[in-house]
């Protein structure tokens, strides 16, 4: 009798993890600690740093001085698209995994990508998952402001696409062209929608979860969102984002325009459809994300008192960064944002 044949194990996918850093002495540890302690451990991590003017190279080095298989590449004053393309040219896999400072990866998050590979051997590219981190009350409110909940796809919650919880043969990357090198932001959005353009074959890892630090106050939410709103422009993306809001204000002065007739009383009217829109959204945004952070009455009307001041504040970060882009890039539309 002949003995039976045991199929031979599946070889471990072959991952190198891609990472831009910049200036990210406060989160690059942590994240650096979460992928070396991946159950499936990357073969390597490629990590390109823009041009840190604090302790981030310090930070990396350390690792690097311990044997962790971290390659760092410096190349000063790029963008987060260079800085991924930099990346995955000097990586070694034909699979490469995308993820970002600021962001704490669970233990399997590379497992649970690459065992979608192991299910569908033809797929091009996998999409994981990302959950802000809400460890105080304003980042719970300003997730509920900003971040659209998930939805639910064949039975599991996903948020939207992300490419700090992403990973894709090196082709896919190559036949797009990359990222694009002159943007700030946004240029994730371009090379997913790109990817989507060319019919590569995508799926989901819900499993696959990364966790991320969002900003935690007011200002540097503003900040963050200026800069979004700038590149949002040059990346050709305004209608997803800005329009709507431009839309809104141009009603809100074509209302205001009777104060030329009826005076300065007139100010209540148009302040206070504004006041009822910025509730109206509060409310929205808190009864679509009700699964997702669920609260008594009482947390809910703290929560709306939060949110009125970050929503009217993402409102003006796209008037302001949409008025850099007019005096900035406009005319100068291949010059780099600094």
């Amino acid at each position: 009798m002949e003995d039976s044949v045991k199929p031979a194990a599946s070889t471990p996918l072959q991952i190198s993890v891609v990472v831009p850093v910049r200036n990210e002495e406060d989160s690059v540890r942590v994240l650096i600690e979460g992928l070396l302690a991946q159950t499936l451990p990357p073969c390597e991590i490629v990590i390109t740093d823009g041009g840190s003017v604090d302790s981030t190279r310090e930070i990396i080095e350390e690792f690097i001085s311990t044997g962790a298989p971290i390659r760092l590449i410096r190349e000063p004053d790029s963008m987060p698209g260079r800085a991924r393309n930099i990346g995955v040219k000097h990586a070694q896999c034909d699979w490469i995994a995308f993820t970002d400072a600021g962001i704490r990866p669970e233990p399997d998050w590379l497992a649970g990508l690459a065992a979608r590979v192991d299910d569908s051997p033809d797929v091009d590219v996998v999409y994981g998952s990302f959950a802000p981190i809400v460890d105080s009350f304003f980042k719970e409110c300003a997730a509920i402001a900003y971040l659209p909940p998930p939805l639910e796809i064949d039975g599991a919650f996903l948020r939207s696409r992300s490419i700090a919880s992403a990973l894709m043969r090196r082709k896919v990357w190559a036949a797009v062209g990359g990222f694009p090198e002159d943007l700030r932001s946004a240029e994730d959005l371009v090379f997913m929608e790109r990817i989507e353009a060319r019919g590569f074959h995508e799926l989901r890892a819900p499993e696959a979860m990364v966790h991320w630090n969002i900003q935690d106050n007011l200002w540097r939410t503003f900040k963050r969102f200026v800069t979004y709103a700038r590149n949002n422009i040059r990346a050709g993306l305004w209608r997803q984002w800005q329009a709507a809001i431009f839309v809104r204000y141009a009603l809100l002065a074509v209302i205001t325009l009777p104060l030329i007739v009826f005076g300065v009383r007139w100010l209540i009217i148009p302040v206070g459809c504004w006041l009822g829109l910025l509730i109206a959204r509060a409310l929205k945004a808190l009864r679509r994300n009700r699964r997702v952070y669920p609260a008594g009455s009482g947390r809910n009307l703290l929560r709306l008192f939060m949110l009125l001041p970050i929503i009217a504040s993402l409102d003006v970060a796209a008037f302001v960064g949409s008025i850099n882009w007019l005096l900035l890039d406009r005319r100068r539309p291949t010059e780099n944002t600094k």
